[in-house]
């Protein structure tokens, strides 16, 4: 599996630096009444091939953590750190090109385009960045086959249950072999047993490759498998003791 997430990267990150690192971030949101603060002063690392958990309930801002580290929005203040490069305060063509090369978004919904099939749309990705078609599509393949989907290569969205739509949402935001994974409730729209499926495959990818990932989820069983668990509570990150929950 290793060699399929292996590519060449912009920059070589800084020997044993955080692959994400957030410091004093805050994010405050006008509104008719001033403004609304949802995060207060956040500071987080994430080591390579670390899985750590983000919980909290609706609105206690885990979509904006996720999206402050993820490059897709400014924090009010505060630095954003990426294998120890500043790339909060990068303008937006610098940022873009992050988000392309080094940071793998998870989604609730899946996301994919309903007229392409499971190979095309996880290859999409790899032909922005400038790979050839061939080998977007090889790579693709090699991806969803790893993830058990090798007979679901030319099948459309609408022909693949929920779950499978979620491992190709999985490999599609692997593809480029980002240095961080970003899921925001990748399987709340899933039962429990493909939950665990889907968690699982996106677990054990983010371990053999290395990638750190940070996903926000409801569901504490799945947090229970995760290296680190993080509560926000009135906009601060506060770390919690995983419960372990065998299966």
């Amino acid at each position: 599996m290793n060699r399929l997430l292996k590519k060449k990267i912009v920059s070589a990150p800084v020997a044993g630096a955080p692959t994400l690192s957030l410091r004093g971030v805050t994010r405050t949101y006008k509104t008719g009444q001033g403004g609304l603060t949802v995060l207060k002063g956040v500071d987080l690392d994430i080591m390579p091939g670390e899985v750590v958990g983000l919980i909290g309930p609706s609105g206690s801002g885990k979509s904006s953590l996720l999206h402050a580290a993820g490059l897709l929005e400014h924090p009010t203040t505060g630095q954003v750190m990426i294998d120890g490069e500043n790339v909060g305060s990068l303008d937006e063509r610098a940022r873009t090109r992050i988000r392309l090369e080094r940071i793998g978004f998870v989604y609730q919904f899946h996301h994919l385009l309903p007229e392409f099939d499971a190979r095309d749309n996880v290859a999409l990705p790899m032909r922005i960045a400038g790979m050839r078609e061939a080998e977007a599509r090889q790579r693709a393949t090699d991806m969803l086959s790893a993830l058990g989907l090798g007979e679901r290569v030319t099948h459309q969205p609408a022909q693949l249950s929920g779950g499978e739509q979620q491992r190709v949402a999985i490999a599609r935001a692997l593809a480029n072999s980002p240095r961080l994974l970003l899921a925001d409730e990748p399987t709340g729209n899933l039962d429990p047993v493909t939950s665990q499926t889907v968690f699982e495959a996106l677990r054990r990818l983010a371990k053999e490759e290395g990638v750190a990932a940070l996903i926000a989820t409801h569901n504490m069983e799945l947090a229970g498998h995760m290296d680190r668990v993080f509560a926000l509570k009135d906009g601060h990150l506060v770390e919690r003791k995983a419960e372990s929950h065998a299966w």
